[in-house]
């Protein structure tokens, strides 16, 4: 049976690993990856709009890997909409970037989950497996915040190398172009960057589980009995 110290640090990579877990799956469903501010350029230009009058031009876009909305800007007021990435919007995309985005996350979510029982499983016992014990737990953290950073790098390369927002922003608008103005990274995506700190902080602890902390050991003194002390 595992000591109270073993056991209390694989109870905490245990927590760690299910936080993760949720984190990674709250990511995926809100749609609060990323959020911008859009010119509508081409109503701008028919009214040679000029800086004070471009406010009347301009809407924000926000979206998910799965869906988002925009609010269009182009002069008669803001009209909302919303639409979904899959099944349509995605062949406008960077089709195999953004699925390898959505499998990474997958492939983490499940690594996630192995980690979280493979840390119960070393809090109850010590297993006689290597692949079980505390160099596997290691090895699925490290895969499972791999994979998030792929995840997390991927979407990166989207945004900023293959002009995601104004592709998204531009999607079957026949009439009206698009120009982004601002782009900013939301919680969601955060929250990825922290559930790869989470099993990067479990990588940490693992280790430190193997520690042995030398025992104090009570020296017992030897009754020494005389004559004297019987007399007494």
């Amino acid at each position: 049976m595992p000591g109270c110290f073993r056991k209390t640090l694989f109870g905490l990579a245990s927590l760690v690993s299910f936080v993760s877990f949720i984190l990674i799956v709250v990511a995926m469903g809100i749609p609060k990856w990323m959020t911008g501010k859009i010119l509508c350029k081409t109503g701008a230009d028919l009214v040679n709009a000029t800086d004070p009058e471009l406010v009347k031009f301009i809407g924000e876009i926000y979206y998910g890997l799965f869906q988002g909305g925009k609010i269009r800007q182009c002069g008669l007021g803001g009209r909302r909409s919303k639409f979904a990435i899959f099944p349509h919007m995605v062949k406008r995309l960077n089709t195999g970037l953004h699925v390898m985005i959505v499998m990474f996350l997958c492939v983490a979510i499940f690594f996630s989950l192995v980690s979280f029982g493979f840390c119960i499983l070393n809090a109850v016992q010590v297993p006689y497996r290597a692949i079980k014990g505390p160099a596997g737990v290691c090895l699925w953290n490290f895969l499972a915040g791999g994979f998030i950073v792929l995840a997390v790098t991927s979407f990166m390369a989207a945004v900023k190398l293959h002009h995601l927002t104004e592709r998204i922003a531009n999607f079957r608008e026949n009439v009206f172009q698009f120009v982004i103005l601002e782009e900013k990274f939301e919680d969601c995506f955060w929250l990825c960057v922290a559930s790869a700190t989470a099993h990067a902080v479990n990588l940490l602890l693992i280790p430190i589980s193997g520690i042995n902390f030398p025992k104090i050991k009570t020296k017992t003194e030897e009754a020494n009995v005389t004559a004297e002390d019987i007399m007494y």
